[in-house]
Order: structure tokens, then C-alpha cells, then sequence
């Protein structure tokens, strides 16, 4: 186990660049099982979660590479292997090998996967999916077992979710004739898995829209750069603001942020907007919010409620939280009383923060991989050191989190046990 010792109160500037989307790099992965031949990815980030699905894109049979951001897969060999539970257990995103596998072999067969705990996160929607193109479920009560031929059809999901359209498109694209999906996840990760689709020969209208049509055609292997991480970026300009510096955070795409960018202007924060880059300035004052709530996108992303409530700590009056995805999420929030954070919990989706209040250091931990970075946002501003357990998580979703924040003058160190 490992941990992070951060000594509070330091301002940051400078610049920093921000990673590729881990979001986006892992459909990425999978969908390069559907095609014989060498994919080539660059701008993949160097993380536990990229480098753990690539194990299990070898246990399939394809061979990999990666060095200096970029990745290679050979799926010429693939095969529709077992994935064992101790492979799938470490994340929920192992889920996404069932659209390619199916749709390229016929048949998967996949132990329940773990990862977070954000309370229940059901398989269903994406059963629903594969289903609804043809799929044969094969009960199980250890594995999710498909098999079958799959052939177009219109998808109504049942919900929003992002893995789940994710695994719909790439099952789609093997299917002869046009499938539609309807109430299709719009983030930006979903819209970089499909111009990746695209760009290995499927045809997809709608991108970025809730409805999408669907054309598969003679797919191969091709070369693509991942999006950069709009939550790493999020996370890194909540830095800056926390800690009322001046910090030029590059490397993004400044439109998919557009929720966010409204939250902090709201709170009284100084930023200038290009189409790649934000220039975070000084503020003289931070002023609550009446509501953080979160929605799918482009509402404001759940994946940054929990950072931008450590900025909410800082700021006069009250806000209440609304985390209207995923129970468990407010977590966290514990962890900031500990610190001294002045917060209500109501329910398991509700809560206020009220401030500003000095944070005091703290032995903390981290219940996610986003309430790991809201903890060291929160220690970036404590009074004191304070020691972040369970750093793992962090580190399966933030590449090199502690280096770029040294890079812009924080004091973190990364201590091995």
C-alpha cells in the first residue's frame, strides 16, 4: 500500500498539460477486439486501469505494447476466453469486452465485475442492449454468458449509461443492416469510442446526440489519439482555484465542460477560456451555490462533485449537494468532517456544505477513484500534513496526479509501504 503526505497551504502556478481520458481509453481498448490486425493508440494515459485491461485483452489472446503514451493491440488471435473474477473484480469497466466479443465471436462469457463501491450499479442495461440485437442469455449465477448471432435492431435503453451504450454501438457495428439506440449516454468518452468506430470503417450518425444510427461495415485496424481528460482537467483547475493561484491548465477541450465552467463562474472563480487551454487567476471571493446537482452529460458530471465540494467548503453560505447517479457517492464527505468541513448529510444522495471553514489536517482515505482526488484537493488547503491512505484508487484513474501538482508548487509526496 501506498499513501500521499501532503503539506498544506502552498499557492500553485505554473502550467500543466492534462493526460488522455481514461474514460475514453478503455472502450477504446476493448473495441480493438473487433478487428485481426495492429491498432495504434497515443495519447493513452499511463494508469492501474489501462495497464489491468490490457491484461485482459491478453488473457482474450491479443498482444500489446505500450511505452511513452502509446499503446498497441494485435487482436489477430483474439479469442472468446473465460475472464476469470480475479481479473474483472479490480474494475466495472471490464464489463465493455462483451459488445466486441460477442459481436466478433458469437459468445462471451464473463465473471460479474467489480471496482468502485458507488452502491448498486446493475447489469441490466447492458443485458437489455445485447439482447435487444439478438443476443441468447445463458443463465449463470458466477458469469454473464451471451451467445448468439447478432442482427440490427432499435434499442430504447433503459437508462443513460454510459458503459452500456458503449457496449451497445460496439455490438452494433458487427451487426448487418442499421441499428438505432435511443436515450444514448452523450459524454464525451462515449463520443470519442464512436469516431474511433468510424475510423475503423463503421458508420455512426447522431454522435453526441441521445439517438444514434448505427451501420457496421468492413472494419480493420487503425491509429487514433485518445481526448484528453476533461475530469483530470476539472480536477487540476479546482486546484488552482482552492489554492487562489495562477495556473494554465492545457491540453483539453474546453467544450466539454461547458457545466462546469457555469458552477465555477457562479462561485466567483477567475478563469479564461480558450478552445485548448484555461488560465485560472486569482478570485477575491468565493460566494456558495443555492445547488450542486449532478445529471448525465452535459449536465454537471458526477465524476467531479466530489472535488468541487471541497471548493464548496471555501465558499460563503450553503450549497446543497444533490449526487442524483450513484448511491455511495457522498462518501467522502466524512472524510471532509474529519478535516472540519462544516456538512450535513440528509440521505444517501443529499447534503449541504456550508463555509468558508479552515480545513485542519487529517489521516484520511479514499472511498473512490474521485473522492481520492477531492482528498488531496482538500489537503492541498488544510492547515497542517496530512497522510491519504488508499491511494490506489487515485491512482487508477490520475496519471502522475502527485508530479504535476509538485510541477505547479504543491508539497506532496508519494511514500511507498
Amino acid at each position: 500500500m501506498s499513501k500521499f503526505i501532503v503539506e498544506g497551504g502552498q499557492v500553485l502556478n505554473g502550467e500543466v498539460s492534462v493526460s488522455g481520458s481514461k474514460n475514453a481509453a478503455l472502450p477504446i481498448l476493448a473495441a480493438t477486439l473487433l478487428v485481426d490486425g495492429i491498432s495504434t493508440l497515443h495519447n493513452v494515459p499511463d494508469i492501474s486501469d489501462v495497464h489491468t485491461f490490457l491484461g485482459i485483452l491478453e488473457t482474450l489472446g491479443a498482444k500489446t505494447t505500450f511505452a511513452n503514451g502509446t499503446v498497441t493491440v494485435d487482436a489477430s488471435h483474439a479469442k472468446p476466453a473465460h475472464i476469470a473474477h480475479d481479473q474483472v473484480k479490480k474494475m466495472r469497466a471490464s464489463i465493455l469486452v462483451l459488445g466486441p466479443i460477442l459481436g466478433r465471436f458469437g459468445e462471451v462469457q464473463l465473471a460479474f465485475p467489480g471496482g468502485c463501491v458507488l452502491g448498486k450499479r446493475s447489469i441490466g442495461a447492458h443485458i437489455h442492449a445485447l439482447s435487444a440485437l439478438g443476443a441468447e442469455i445463458i443463465e449463470s449465477t458466477d458469469d454473464i454468458h451471451l451467445k448468439g448471432k447478432l442482427k440490427s435492431a432499435k434499442i430504447i435503453m433503459t437508462e443513460s449509461s454510459v458503459t452500456a451504450t458503449e457496449n451497445a454501438v460496439m455490438a452494433a457495428v458487427t451487426a448487418d443492416g442499421k441499428t438505432e439506440i435511443r436515450w444514448a449516454a452523450m459524454e464525451p468518452h462515449v463520443q470519442d469510442l464512436c469516431k474511433f468506430l468510424v475510423k475503423m470503417g463503421a458508420k455512426i450518425e447522431g454522435i453526441g446526440t441521445p439517438n444514434l444510427l448505427v451501420e457496421g461495415g468492413k472494419l480493420q485496424a487503425t491509429e487514433y489519439s485518445i481526448t484528453p481528460d476533461y475530469l483530470e482537467a476539472g480536477t487540476l483547475v479546482l486546484a488552482a482555484v482552492l489554492t487562489n493561484g495562477n495556473v494554465t491548465v492545457k491540453n483539453i477541450e474546453s467544450n466539454q465542460l461547458d457545466s462546469f465552467w457555469q458552477s465555477l463562474r457562479s462561485v466567483g472563480a477567475q478563469i479564461e477560456l480558450a478552445e485548448n487551454s484555461v488560465i485560472i487567476k486569482p478570485h477575491n471571493k468565493l460566494t456558495a451555490l443555492e445547488k450542486l446537482q449532478t445529471a448525465v452529460y452535459p449536465g454537471f458530471p458526477t465524476d467531479l462533485q466530489a472535488p468541487f465540494s471541497v471548493l464548496l467548503t471555501q465558499c460563503e453560505g450553503t450549497t446543497k449537494i444533490h449526487e442524483t447517479l450513484f448511491e455511495g457517492r457522498l462518501n467522502y464527505l466524512f472524510e471532509l468532517e474529519r478535516m472540519g468541513a462544516d456538512i450535513k448529510i440528509l440521505n444517501p444522495h443529499q447534503a449541504t456544505v456550508s463555509g468558508p471553514t479552515q480545513l485542519k489536517a487529517a489521516p484520511i482515505v479514499s472511498c473512490d477513484i474521485r473522492a481520492g482526488a477531492a482528498m488531496v484537493l482538500a489537503a492541498l488547503i488544510a492547515r497542517g500534513t496530512t497522510e491519504i491512505s488508499d491511494i490506489n484508487y487515485i491512482e487508477r484513474g490520475y496519471e502522475k496526479l502527485d508530479e504535476k501538482l509538485r510541477q505547479l508548487g504543491a508539497k506532496i509526496e508519494r511514500i511507498n509501504e
